[in-house]
């Protein structure tokens, strides 16, 4: 009596080289799936490398409730993902790598030589032993009429074929680095509902600055201030004047608000305390003094230390009639008012906001209007600010999407029915 022929070893066919692509790689891999990995770029994991520049900042060791509310209005959505892949377990993944991690002052954590190259060059070594193949110059142009994944690479096009596959293919910010958010259009004819992508983690633009402005301080930080929208909390921290408005992590901070505040009115305005260490009945009591016959610079400089670019700031967005208040002045001190226009390009944003939408996906991440397709990572409609909370959840959604295709392989008819087909011309 002749055995029954072995099944057959399911393929899945990710496309995208990012966190989420290569964290979901390897959980497939390790339970026997067949993976293959295809990148546009000439290597994976850019933008990650990218991240790394000046410092890793992998994720955040604040407690959980506190790094939930991070993700703000799709943080239930993000919770789920967390569940199975929080902060604490991405660190001990880390550490099986070979790389130890620490906690900074802040409370970010990094790998203990602030270097993503080195971690990255670990998982791609795990990945490959586990017999994943990545093949980098094959970009993603959608789906043939019969299903097939339409792919561009150095000789041509190709038709695949795979059980599942996942998309990881980023959001719109940095395209040169392989997110363009070429992929929108695809998925929309398709059915996939997509919000619009818009720039996360960005900077802003305002009407104009002086020329003297312009010249003379853009790229000088604002150090030790607060910023808030006029009903909200302000935060501390620090950004830059820029030739074209602000920028830099206390900006990042409020940017989802900002942005929406624009969509809706045309125009956002924050307020600026210069002094925040300061009340306002001191900085006044201060400016009170006599300045005899010093500039109201020097006098600024004298009396409240206020100098520098901030003391350009307070120039720019006031006129003469509070310069000669000082109530007024004081005021204007601890709540400047700064209006913003718009957010700088998508290109330039850290992260982008938008993406395929929720209601599309199932639990597993499997868009409903193409079974058998997945996706994770930076392409869903979901953000956060900068400070590990990004990497933390495209980890995590990729681990979703890997547990969810092996459900799918693992369902009576949830297979895909066609076998892998090899690249081939169309």
């Amino acid at each position: 009596m002749t055995a029954p022929p072995a099944a057959p070893i399911p393929h899945v066919a990710i496309i995208g080289g990012g966190p989420a692509g290569l964290m979901a790689a390897e959980l497939l891999s390790q339970a026997g799936v067949q993976v293959d990995l295809y990148d546009a770029m000439p290597s994976v994991g850019r933008k990650f490398l990218l991240a790394g520049v000046g410092g890793m900042n992998i994720t955040h060791s604040e407690a959980a409730p506190a790094f939930v509310g991070r993700y703000a209005e799709r943080q239930d959505w993000v919770a789920g993902w967390l569940r199975g892949f929080d902060a604490t377990a991405l660190r001990a993944w880390i550490h099986g790598l070979g790389v130890d991690t620490f906690v900074g002052s802040s409370g970010r954590v990094f790998p203990s030589d602030m270097k993503a190259a080195p971690l990255l060059r670990a998982w791609l070594k795990r990945l490959r032993d586990a017999g994943v193949v990545i093949h980098t110059r094959h970009r993603f142009l959608g789906f043939a009429a019969d299903g097939g994944l339409r792919m561009a690479y150095p000789q041509g096009e190709a038709l695949l074929r795979a059980d599942a596959t996942l998309l990881a293919l980023g959001g719109a910010s940095w395209p040169r680095l392989g997110s363009d958010g070429a992929w929108v259009a695809p998925l929309s004819a398709s059915g996939v509902p997509v919000s619009p992508l818009q720039p996360a983690n960005c900077g802003f633009e305002v009407a104009a600055w002086s020329e003297l402005l312009r010249e003379k301080f853009a790229g000088a930080p604002l150090k030790n201030i607060a910023m808030g929208l006029p009903d909200g909390p302000l935060r501390l921290g620090e950004c830059v004047v820029t030739a074209s408005g602000v920028e830099g992590s206390l900006v990042y901070a409020l940017s989802a608000q900002i942005r929406e505040r624009i969509n809706r009115d045309g125009h956002a305005t924050v307020q600026l305390d210069l002094l925040p260490g300061q009340p306002v009945d001191k900085i006044l009591k201060a400016l009170a003094r006599p300045r005899g016959t010093r500039s109201m610079a020097k006098h600024l400089h004298s009396q409240v230390g206020l100098d520098g670019v901030k003391a350009a700031l307070l120039r720019e967005l006031n006129d003469r009639d509070t310069y000669a208040d000082m109530a007024a002045l004081a005021q204007a001190i601890k709540a400047l008012p700064l209006r913003l226009e718009r957010p700088r390009p998508l290109a330039e944003a850290i992260s982008t906001a938008g993406g395929v939408a929720p209601h599309g996906l199932d639990q597993r991440l499997m868009l409903k209007a193409l079974p058998g397709v997945f996706c994770a990572g930076e392409m869903l409609d979901w953000e956060a600010p900068t400070g590990g909370y990004l990497l933390t959840a495209c980890f995590a959604s990729g681990r979703v999407a890997a547990e969810g295709i092996l459900s799918w392989l693992a369902a009576p008819g949830g297979r895909g029915q066609s076998p892998r087909e090899t690249a081939r011309p169309v």
